[in-house]
């Protein structure tokens, strides 16, 4: 069946900060309190969106969500008016206000777990919201998830979007940042290769240094959840010792696309034996797999060269999509012009000025959801999600508009700030036609 890859990227959020929440994630933690610019992160996610579809990429649009949350802050037992309870929590807990004011949503890549129509038992697409539950700032995430997807994926007799798997560490899911598929043709039944960092139930081998989220047995409820037959998944562990070098997933050392696997030598535990059951399974299976004596794992962290965008080429090559960083590294970019000019799949680079959201620990695979859809479904999809030059001029006057150029911690307390996200969203609702999809719209 005729079938697409569809990006679906977030939009970052008015409350973009550097607040160090996620233990694990090293730009996370180096740029902690550092000031950001919301705006200029929006729109530089923009700009990539729109010279995606400019090529010729399907690309679509997921909104941000309501930062501060207030509800949460007031489950916390900070009380008074939205005035009241942000200033409290910012004078007793200032940690707590940044976590409940996280962007992090913008990171769709978490943002569910995704199995083709091709695949599925019921022949309809699955989504599968992560609980994300190894951080509080980003456990808070899954309801409004689940809310925004369902706007975007409105027909029940195409879409089927699950709720999260329970909220405790054995279920511990991180979404798609965890997951590949494989296969010729987009429209044809796939392999799924679910990637795991534990085993909840077993001791294992696990990271010493760093916590390793994602467990087995969220992956296979996962699997379970969208009626994928045995025979097309296969669940592998991530390697622990590059967890404790910053890989916090999978996406961080590895990407995929159809029958092309781009990894690092040390990107999963007993890898000779992981290629040779893909050789098998895939046909035409190709990987790709960078030496640590080319690139190191703390390049590769420090680049996100492998948080890439691995996208099908016109020419049938691919089309690797960078952020600024792996060009300004002298070792990586000459490893990536090489490969580009070795004749093998990968034949064009792409690279793109994403600093706010690198800056956090996110790279433009972070940012991106891949979602492979039929004919019939893409048009079952909310249109007004679709990124187009109408759309791009729209969101990014928008952008103009609410978003300020200059944010630290300390103005997360200020009342005119959860105001002007309102403000915001409410127009964003609109403009993409989503309904009454957040808490104060109701």
């Amino acid at each position: 069946m005729n079938a697409a890859e569809v990006n679906f990227d977030g939009l970052v959020g008015l409350t973009h900060h550097y607040a160090g929440l996620s233990f694990g994630n090293e730009a996370s933690t180096r740029n902690q309190l550092q000031p950001s610019n919301p705006r200029l992160a929006v729109l530089q996610g923009l700009r990539k969106m729109k010279a995606l579809a400019d090529l010729g990429y399907l690309q679509g649009v997921i909104p941000p969500h309501e930062r501060p949350n207030l509800p949460l802050l007031r489950q916390l037992g900070f009380y008074g008016s939205d005035a009241q309870v942000l200033a409290r929590a910012a004078q007793q807990a200032p940690q707590l206000l940044s976590a409940a004011s996280s962007a992090s949503a913008m990171w769709v890549a978490n943002a569910a777990t995704v199995s083709p129509s091709a695949d599925s038992g019921d022949g309809r697409v699955h989504f599968t919201v992560a609980n994300l539950n190894n951080k509080f700032h980003r456990s808070i995430e899954a309801p409004e998830t689940a809310d925004l997807l369902r706007a975007i994926f409105r027909d029940p007799q195409r879409f089927c979007v699950h709720d999260a798997l329970p909220q405790v560490a054995l279920f511990g899911d991180e979404g798609a940042a965890n997951h590949n598929r494989f296969g010729a043709r987009y429209g044809d039944a796939g392999l799924q290769l679910f990637v795991y960092g534990r085993e909840g139930q077993h001791a294992g081998i696990t990271p010493e240094r760093y916590p390793a989220r994602q467990t087995l047995e969220a992956s296979r409820a996962v699997a379970r959840l969208h009626q994928l037959d045995e025979a097309r998944t296969l669940f592998v562990q991530q390697n622990p010792a590059v967890i404790d070098q910053g890989v916090f997933h999978n996406d961080v050392i590895a990407v995929s696309n159809q029958q092309v696997l781009f990894c690092h030598e040390e990107a999963f535990v007993n890898q000779p034996a992981l290629l040779e059951q893909l050789a098998e399974r895939v046909p035409g299976f190709t990987a790709i797999v960078v030496p640590r004596a080319r690139v190191s794992v703390s390049d590769a962290v420090a680049t996100y060269l492998f948080n890439s965008q691995l996208l099908q080429h016109p020419d049938g090559g691919m089309r690797l999509i960078l952020p600024e960083e792996a060009r300004q590294h002298p070792g990586v970019w000459a490893y990536l012009t090489e490969l580009a000019e070795s004749g093998g799949p990968i034949r064009e680079l792409t690279v793109f000025d994403l600093r706010e959201s690198m800056c956090n620990g996110g790279g433009p695979a972070c940012l991106r959801l891949r979602v492979v859809l039929t004919a019939e479904e893409q048009r079952a999809v909310n249109p007004a999600v679709m990124m187009n030059e109408q759309l791009f001029t729209q969101l990014s006057q928008w952008a103009e508009r609410h978003y300020r150029d200059y944010l630290t911690q300390a103005d997360l307390a200020d009342p005119a700030l959860l105001q002007e996200g309102r403000d915001a969203l409410d127009a964003l609702t609109q403009l993409l036609k989503l309904g009454s999809v957040y808490a104060f719209q109701r």
